[in-house]
């Protein structure tokens, strides 16, 4: 394992010539034993300047999949999202707006459609962003609040530092997208775990045939992130740090809803008519 060193020249001139950033970066350029840049968090340039450098473009180990809005989503859902997003403070300054209306959408048509009911919490993972970040959010959506943030595993087969591959299939060990009904817990190998039932068919739906559950990992630990500078990979479950397992677990409860988002994936339950209908007759619950 090549040491993690902090803040390499590139990233500093590119922090630099950035100017004012969203987001600090950290444990930035150095090397995973992948040979993948690892960084403690992806940096977004503010608004440029006229005296402002041009800042060279991040490397494409580090550049998000672009994600447009989604089509058909009428205005008063879309502020709704918007007002949330502003209301959830500094802990969401790193969820991407469009993640979060894909994840509220497809909420709000799943509580639709009865395919989930534990009202008002929603559980959303940017598997598009590396596994040094903190990409897991459990809000509350009625209150507008962050209930936790952690850091969470990717399966081995879908990369190391980053998920570039997503399957469905048997033995793949490949995290699968798409929307979780949260189903209910058992102590296993893992301790207290928590089995999810895929809801996008072809996508996610083989999770309880291959047993992808929440449950805590050593290779999520801040001990090993420390060491390597980002997680382990699990066999396709969203393993979780030891000391946030059972607080995340216990707050999604069963017949919650978690959304596992990343490049490429579609879904029928982001149809906008039916969550605004939802919203405007029950509210985010």
């Amino acid at each position: 394992m090549v040491p993690v060193l902090p803040f390499c020249s590139f990233f500093r001139r590119w922090q630099f010539a950035a100017g004012l950033l969203l987001a600090a970066v950290g444990l930035a350029g150095c090397q995973s034993s992948a040979g993948e840049a690892v960084v403690a968090r992806v940096a977004v340039a503010a608004a440029p300047t006229p005296d402002s450098v041009a800042a060279p473009a991040l490397p494409d180990s580090l550049r998000l999949t672009p994600l447009e809005p989604l089509a058909a989503v009428p205005d008063s859902l879309r502020q709704a999202v918007r007002q949330l997003r502003a209301s959830l403070g500094p802990e969401a300054e790193m969820l991407r707006p469009e993640v979060l209306e894909r994840a509220c959408v497809g909420y709000l048509t799943l509580r639709q459609a009865g395919k989930i009911s534990q009202p008002g919490i929603l559980a959303v993972a940017d598997m598009d962003l590396p596994s040094s970040e903190h990409r897991l959010w459990v809000l509350d959506l009625g209150k507008a609040q962050v209930l936790h943030r952690s850091h969470v595993a990717h399966g081995r087969g879908s990369g190391h530092l980053r998920a570039r591959r997503f399957s469905n299939v048997m033995k793949s060990a490949c995290t699968a997208l798409g929307f979780y009904r949260t189903q209910d817990t058992y102590g296993g190998k893992h301790g207290l775990s928590r089995r999810l039932r895929g809801l996008d068919a072809g996508q996610n739906d083989n999770a309880l045939r291959r047993y992808v559950v929440l449950h805590a990992a050593d290779y999520v630990s801040q001990q090993h992130l420390q060491r390597h500078g980002q997680s382990g990979n699990s066999r396709g479950c969203p393993a979780l740090p030891p000391d946030q397992y059972r607080a995340i677990i216990r707050t999604v409860g069963e017949g919650g809803c978690l959304y596992l988002s990343g490049p490429g994936l579609e879904s029928k339950w982001l149809n906008g008519a039916a969550a605004a209908r939802q919203l405007a007759a029950r509210g985010w619950r």
